[in-house]
C-alpha cells in the first residue's frame, strides 16, 4: 500500500486503485471530493481532483491530477468553456463516484458544503 502520512490523521493516498480498495474495504459514509484550482501547478494545469475518504481516526487523501484530456488516476474527461479553458464539471465527478462505489448509505459531498 503506498501511504504518506501528510500530518496528524490525514494520509495521502498515491493511487487511485489504493483508495478505491480502502473505500470498498472500509465502507464509509461518506466520500468528500473538492475540485481544485491550483495555480501553483509547475506543468501550468490549473484543475486537480481531491478525493477525502473519512475513515475512524483518518482522513484518507487521493489528488487525482491532469494526464491529456483526461485526470490521470479516474480518467474523468475535461470538458471546454468557450474561450477553451479546461474544467471539470461537478456531475462528471459524482457519476464517476457513483458508478464506483454502490453501496446504499454512500454520500458524496463536495468539500464546501460539509
Amino acid at each position: 500500500m503506498k501511504l504518506v502520512e501528510m500530518g496528524e490523521g490525514v494520509i495521502k493516498i498515491r493511487t487511485w486503485e489504493e483508495f478505491k480498495r480502502l473505500a470498498e474495504e472500509l465502507k464509509p459514509q461518506a466520500i468528500v471530493y473538492n475540485i481544485e484550482q491550483d495555480g501553483l501547478s509547475p506543468k501550468r494545469e490549473l484543475t486537480n481532483l481531491r478525493l477525502i475518504l473519512p475513515a475512524g481516526e483518518a482522513y484518507y487523501v487521493f489528488i487525482d491530477t491532469a494526464r491529456g484530456e483526461t485526470l490521470k488516476g479516474t480518467n474523468i474527461p475535461f470538458r471546454r468553456d468557450a474561450n477553451g479553458n479546461r474544467y471539470l464539471e461537478e456531475e462528471d465527478v459524482i457519476k464517476f463516484l457513483k458508478s464506483q462505489f454502490k453501496w446504499n448509505n454512500l454520500t458524496l459531498c463536495s468539500y464546501w458544503t460539509i
